[in-house]
């Protein structure tokens, strides 16, 4: 989904026909700035978002600047502002929560995701992937803060990559069926990647033709096993609710990729928050001048 269609249908859901408290309390006119703070240390993802919040709600009635004060992809420490607002306190308000949730949620991914690969050793060929297991409509922003991160994307869909699971097999009448099939409906250049659950299912799926292997809830014995007797013949994938401890015996064993869906449903979200300073209000200014 584009960003802009994104953000256009959160505001309608979180604003709907308007935002009521603001409307009531903040004058139109007022104008004020304030610094989004992140209150933990956190890899900071989220201002495309966050800043196409306040673009859709900017208009010739009152508009607001977002400034960028640390980079998507950087750290930042507890205390320490991300990004600056300033203009219309009406719009401020009213896509705080939005512009909030948007930094917190993908703030939350990239820093568990930096947090993961960390575990890996220097010079380790191991690519840590995420999964499709990602929310409706948000996989995109999820997906790239999981790079922000530090890692990798599978593949994002079902349209760009043929991996065929474990039920694949069971309707297609077996592994052989299920990867020849797929050979003559791939076109030269896309690779087929077979989930299988035992060394002798790898060995099957090799001899089919598969291009990668994915193990998948395999100990790290059984793994060894599969790349032993295979090494050459395909790429290997693992898979299941695999740890961060778990990296560097899986990066020894001379495992290339592995995928964890809980990079993205599994992270907690950030602690950011957003402090106003406040301006005088124009009118309230000219209407009682000895107030300024």
């Amino acid at each position: 989904m584009e960003l802009s269609e994104l953000v256009r249908l959160a505001i309608r859901e979180d604003v709907g026909s308007g935002d009521l408290t603001t409307r009531a309390t903040v004058p139109s006119s007022a104008q004020g700035s304030g610094l989004i703070r992140a209150k933990s240390r956190l890899v900071v993802c989220g201002h495309r978002e966050a800043s196409e919040v306040f673009h859709q709600m900017s208009s010739s009635e009152g508009s607001v600047q977002y400034e960028v004060l640390v980079g998507e992809g950087q750290l930042a420490q507890a205390g320490q502002p991300v990004a600056r607002l300033s203009g219309s306190l009406a719009r401020i308000l009213t896509g705080e929560r939005l512009a909030l949730n948007f930094l917190m949620h993908l703030s939350g991914i990239a820093t568990h995701t930096a947090n993961t690969v960390a575990a890996l050793p220097d010079g380790a060929n191991l690519r840590v992937v995420d999964t499709r297991k990602t929310a409706p409509l948000l996989r995109e922003p999820q997906r790239r803060a999981v790079c922000i991160g530090g890692g990798a994307n599978h593949r994002f869909a079902l349209y760009d990559g043929i991996l065929i699971k474990d039920n694949h097999i069971v309707a297609a009448g077996g592994i052989e069926a299920a990867v020849q099939r797929a050979r003559k409906a791939a076109h030269h250049l896309l690779r087929i990647e077979v989930e299988v659950e035992s060394v002798e299912q790898a060995v099957r799926a090799v001899e089919a033709g598969a291009d990668v292997v994915m193990l998948d809830n395999m100990d790290d014995q059984q793994v060894e096993m599969a790349i032993e007797r295979l090494r050459g013949s395909a790429l290997f994938e693992v898979s299941g609710n695999i740890t961060a401890e778990r990296l560097p015996r899986l990066a020894a064993l001379g495992v290339d990729v592995v995928s964890i869906g809980g990079l993205i449903h599994q992270a907690r979200w950030a602690d950011l928050s957003l402090k106003l300073n406040p301006l005088t209000d124009r009118r309230e200014r000219a209407a009682n001048p000895a107030s300024g």
